[in-house]
């Protein structure tokens, strides 16, 4: 299938994602895609996160090309110690409702003036955040061009989030029981089944007041209203729960993963645009070098978790007691207290059969061929990178959609093994040498590689997510044109 670019003039998408580290990574991902397809492309970040990818990347760095801009909009908070690598989420989730929707119209106008008296094309189309729902399909309503929500997650991810009002309504959440009520049967969704309460994001709130569950909850109902939704995925890994959201939506497109259909591109001139908010750690690489094939544990519980030392204790000392080598993202911001100390002693004592990185390429790790097993806290990029590189999983989520994707993996993808929320190091060192040594461990692996193979197939030249982006483009993004 061919786009109809070249045909009309050049149309021009304003992408904007939420600003979350996970977020602004799988977004500007599709932002290249989109570039790829022939697309003048505005990316929008807040002011804060510009700032940070210029420190950890360089002063160059998001220079982009003529036609792949960067623009940016403040975040209507005050302002963050010069160090600060994260913001409070309540509070940006209430600035976004409050101080987005008028920055974002600024900036339209300001991109519209462009096209006016530069070379720079009119806007014909939005691809926001399915979390910026709340503005963004209303910006567009304005100015006449269609708007698509790309949701940087699973589609049973999605699918829980779309939930919550109904979880709401029948008076499951806030949770008002004890925790055995988290064993509640949902069996109602669309093409979702054997589910529980637990497994749904704010399965723990207490607290009908909470602003995180709205804000989210509300971006999605919101979401119905759009164009179309991008779900960054591929359709065989979920199916059923794509059908049963292409009831709820007008327009589903599972595209995924960004990764793969990036490497499809020949000649990328965005190639040297990176997506980390933190200064990476490329030495670890080499170390990886050293190891013999499948025999590391990569451990990364993303960019936003907070643990607590104990817990982190817990998490070393079962690694070690395991026997197996590992590579260990501590952020400096990962542990309640300080972590950079506990981080250092432990290293210390531990150099041969570990490598402690403030923050990795983790694309390149999780393909390394000394890799054999990824500890994750099921963030879907995580998630979706260790599928796409055949990598199996030792799973402790958080929060958000982590327990969703958690169950799906284990349960449903069959490559990977959940960790108890109280994590103690006998069963750390059990799991990682279950993984690594066991029957079971096998067919994990077997089973991540048949997930890479299909991933793979997803995304090449005649692949379902191939597919699902050039129908993106020509029926959604190009209507206008």
């Amino acid at each position: 299938m061919e786009s109809r670019i070249g045909v009309y003039r050049r149309p021009h998408a304003v992408v904007i994602p939420i600003p979350f580290q996970s977020h602004i990574k799988a977004m500007l991902k599709l932002a290249k895609l989109l570039h790829h397809k022939g697309f003048y492309i505005t990316f929008v970040n807040t002011e804060f996160n510009h700032n940070l990818f210029l420190r950890s990347r360089g002063p160059r760095s998001l220079d982009g090309l003529p036609d792949f801009r960067f623009e940016t909009i403040p975040d209507g908070l005050p302002p963050s110690d010069a160090e600060a690598m994260t913001q409070d989420e309540a509070s940006l989730f209430n600035s976004i409702t409050k101080n987005f929707p008028a920055f974002f119209q600024h900036l339209l106008a300001k991109l519209r003036k462009n096209s006016l008296y530069s070379n720079s094309p009119s806007v014909t189309c939005i691809v926001s955040d399915g979390f910026m729902s709340s503005f963004t399909i209303k910006a567009a309503e304005e100015i006449g061009v269609p708007v698509v929500m790309s949701f940087t997650m699973s589609a049973c991810g999605v699918m829980a989030y779309k939930q919550l009002n109904t979880l709401r309504v029948k008076g499951l959440t806030p949770l008002k029981a004890d925790e055995s009520y988290l064993h509640t049967t949902i069996d109602w969704i669309p093409g979702m089944k054997d589910t529980c309460l637990m497994d749904f994001p704010f399965a723990r709130n207490t607290n009908p007041d909470n602003y995180a569950f709205r804000f989210l909850m509300d971006s999605v109902e919101g979401a119905v209203r759009a164009s179309a939704i991008i779900v960054h995925t591929f359709d065989a890994l979920e199916p059923d729960v794509l059908d049963g959201l292409s009831s709820i939506f007008p327009h589903v497109y599972a595209i995924g993963p960004y990764q793969l259909l990036l490497n499809q591109i020949p000649e990328d001139g965005l190639k040297s645009i990176g997506y980390s908010l933190r200064k990476e750690d490329g030495d670890c690489l080499q170390w990886l070098d050293t190891k013999e094939p499948k025999s590391v544990v990569y451990v990364n519980f993303g960019s936003l978790i907070v643990i607590k030392a104990e817990q982190l204790v817990e998490f070393a000392m079962g690694l070690a007691n395991s026997k197996h080598p590992f590579l260990w993202i501590i952020r400096s911001d990962l542990v309640i207290g300080d972590a950079a100390i506990l981080a250092a002693e432990f290293a210390g004592k531990n150099q041969e059969q570990c490598y402690i990185a403030s923050w990795c390429q983790q694309e390149e790790v999780l393909n390394h061929p000394s890799v054999g097993v990824f500890l994750t806290h099921s963030g879907w990029n995580s998630t979706i990178e260790s599928l796409a590189a055949g990598v199996p999983m030792i799973c402790w989520p958080f929060f958000a959609d982590q327990p969703m994707n958690c169950r799906y993996t284990c349960k449903e993808w069959g490559s990977g093994m959940k960790i108890d929320d109280v994590v103690k190091r006998e069963e750390v060192e059990k799991l990682v040498r279950e993984v690594m040594e066991g029957e079971k461990g096998v067919k994990m692996r077997e089973k991540a590689m048949d997930w890479k193979k299909l991933a793979e197939e997803a995304a090449g030249p005649d692949g379902s997510s191939s597919i699902s982006l050039e129908k993106l483009v020509n029926e959604v993004l190009l209507s206008n044109n």
